[in-house]
């Protein structure tokens, strides 16, 4: 696996890769890699020639208040987990390489409506961040495929969003979301949670799939199960922040024809914020 650290390298990789004719995969990280990410690398190793990781913490993306300077960096271990899956290139700047006239002077990208809501609304300029790295990354690496979990839902439509908005030229794979035994999402947070705090947490995924039961069965006012919910949240232990269904195409709130919807719910445990979210696939339920 090479290790790279600057773009004029990462170009050459590419132009390398142009003239003899490989696809390639990218799958953009902030590190403390956990079997989701790897998920997302063996998807990636599945459909493209050569595979390319980043590893960036991104200042862009975090908040006055938020958790930049503790965000857990494991690189060593890491590279480690790269290697053994036959990662072809390791993308690893540095914040000057990514910004070099500094953030204050950084252009910046910014998906209207979608980046204000939900975690947007949470978490102000979050999205304005993760935009703006994703289309830089995607403007260095040139990649045919990008591959994304679905648990960051809303950041997924995002940067698909970004994507078509700017007629960028590579598909975008979104890979299903990969959980612990007991059903919690895993996330590089989870690492945050206490012991009594992390037998708690899957309960989130629990009420998920209560809320989607309930709308398999036929319920239909989104409005009340939000607030049932959203109190059974409360009552397990956690402070919800949201918890809404949408139109899992584009968040916006769903009609009597939408097909597809998406259950989202963003809850502190603690000081620690978890995000989850299911689909429900109306179209199919009712042709069963």
């Amino acid at each position: 696996m090479k290790t790279i650290s600057t773009v004029q390298n990462l170009r050459a990789l590419r132009k390398d890769c142009l003239i003899n004719q490989k696809t390639v995969g990218f799958v953009p990280t902030m590190g403390n890699l956990h079997n989701g990410h790897l998920q997302l690398v063996r998807a990636a190793k599945a459909r493209c020639d050569v595979v390319v990781v980043s590893i960036f913490v991104n200042p862009m993306q975090f908040g006055e208040n938020e958790d930049l300077d503790n965000y857990p960096r494991t690189l060593d271990a890491d590279k480690e987990k790269l290697r053994s899956l036959g990662v072809d290139a390791l993308f690893l700047p540095s914040v000057a390489e990514m910004y070099p006239r500094g953030l204050a002077q950084q252009t910046f990208v910014e998906v209207p409506d979608i980046s204000a809501i939900l975690c947007g609304a949470s978490r102000p300029g979050h999205f304005r961040g993760v935009a703006t790295i994703v289309c830089k990354l995607f403007n260095m690496v040139s990649p045919d495929i990008a591959f994304f979990g679905e648990k960051d839902f809303q950041q997924l439509q995002v940067i698909r969003l970004m994507a078509r908005d700017l007629s960028m030229d590579l598909n975008i794979v979104g890979v299903a979301t990969e959980r612990e035994s007991d059903g919690l999402a895993m996330s590089s947070r989870n690492g945050y949670l206490s012991k009594s705090e992390r037998e708690i947490a899957p309960a989130l995924h629990q009420i998920l799939l209560s809320v989607r039961q309930a709308i398999a069965s036929g319920e239909r006012s989104f409005t009340s199960l939000e607030t049932r919910f959203a109190a059974q949240i409360e009552e397990t232990g956690f402070k919800t922040d949201y918890l809404v269904i949408r139109n899992a195409d584009d968040l916006s709130l769903p009609q009597a024809d939408t097909p597809r919807l998406v259950i989202l719910v963003a809850a502190y445990l603690g000081s620690t914020r978890l995000i989850d979210n299911l689909t429900v696939d109306l179209s199919a339920a009712e042709t069963e």
